[in-house]
């Protein structure tokens, strides 16, 4: 190994009509046919900053122009690239989350997907998630018991991460789970066509990571908003909570929370689309980020799904 380098990658994150969407490209310069997340190399001279380089990555390979973007985490074990590559530099990783508006990127590599298409078990809107009883926990189980003692550690592991049991389930824990399922093997050959769809590299890792973070952000930072438009409903804002989440919300409770935080206030206008009776249009009130630190929607009622 003669030198490291420096690679960027963006989550860009999307929601249309209740639906939680990755940006993705191909790229065979990773080795591999599967989607991977916007990246590009840092480019040590040109680029002043890596947020400037990450924002310039991602309007080459999909013309988007990015709004809100955060800093995740940096990736950097060895074996993260193809071993070719790992044998003349070590490819470290410097993640972003982005928060758009969905809208048809002018690179014709660059597809949305949705979120749960690569993380299944994540989604617990319409119920318990088919994969869990098909297939993960099953998994989970048998490795438990078919590794040397401690054997009831590993156990406690899973009934926490995945909230069998007595544990409740934790939204926020989605990279543990990544980590657990990936550590008993679950994405091996012999599974990875029925564990939901690969990424390439660890691009489904920096997936997971970049998810728990923004389930955990739901609840002290109001970045929901930078998901909806300037004047939306409280049904639309509470879809959009759902689809980070990954549940569903008592709607009473919710709604209640959400007006006596001060998050929003109403415009006056109504929004006559929904097919039934006309909804109040709000707007989020900017008031908020200087009235307190904490200023995100909360999970209000969160259900604890059972085993």
């Amino acid at each position: 190994m003669k030198h490291f380098e420096i690679g960027l990658n963006a989550v860009i994150y999307a929601v249309t009509e209740d639906e939680p969407r990755v940006l993705t490209v191909l790229d065979e310069g990773l080795g591999s046919d599967s989607p991977a997340l916007a990246w590009g190399r840092l480019d040590p001279v040109g680029d002043r900053t890596l947020e400037l380089g990450l924002r310039r990555w991602v309007r080459e390979q999909t013309g988007l122009e990015l709004g809100y973007v955060e800093q995740l985490y940096t990736f950097g074990d060895r074996e993260r690239a193809p071993a070719a590559a790992t044998e003349e530099a070590r490819l470290f990783s410097v993640a972003y989350v982005a928060l758009v508006w969905e809208e048809e990127p002018p690179g014709r590599l660059a597809t949305w997907r949705n979120v749960y298409d690569f993380l299944p078990w994540e989604d617990w809107r319409e119920g318990r998630p088919p994969i869990l009883d098909r297939l993960l926990v099953p998994h989970l189980r048998a490795w438990a018991s078919g590794r040397p003692t401690p054997r009831a550690a590993r156990e406690e592991r899973i009934e926490i991460t995945f909230g069998l049991g007595d544990a409740g389930w934790d939204e926020e824990r989605v990279l543990d789970r990544y980590e657990l399922l990936y550590e008993a093997g679950v994405f091996s050959q012999r599974h990875a066509a029925q564990a939901g769809d690969g990424m390439a590299l660890d691009h489904r890792r920096i997936l997971a990571t970049a998810l728990g973070r923004l389930r955990g952000k739901l609840k002290y930072r109001p970045v929901v908003f930078e998901l909806l438009p300037n004047h939306f409903t409280l049904l639309q804002l509470q879809r959009v909570v759902e689809s980070l989440a990954g549940v569903r919300l008592y709607k009473p409770n919710f709604r209640r929370l959400v007006e006596k935080a001060g998050l929003v206030e109403g415009t006056g206008k109504l929004h006559g689309g929904t097919g039934g009776r006309p909804a109040e249009l709000f707007a989020f009130r900017r008031e908020v980020l200087r009235e307190r630190p904490a200023s995100g929607v909360g999970l209000p009622s969160l259900p604890a799904p059972t085993a």
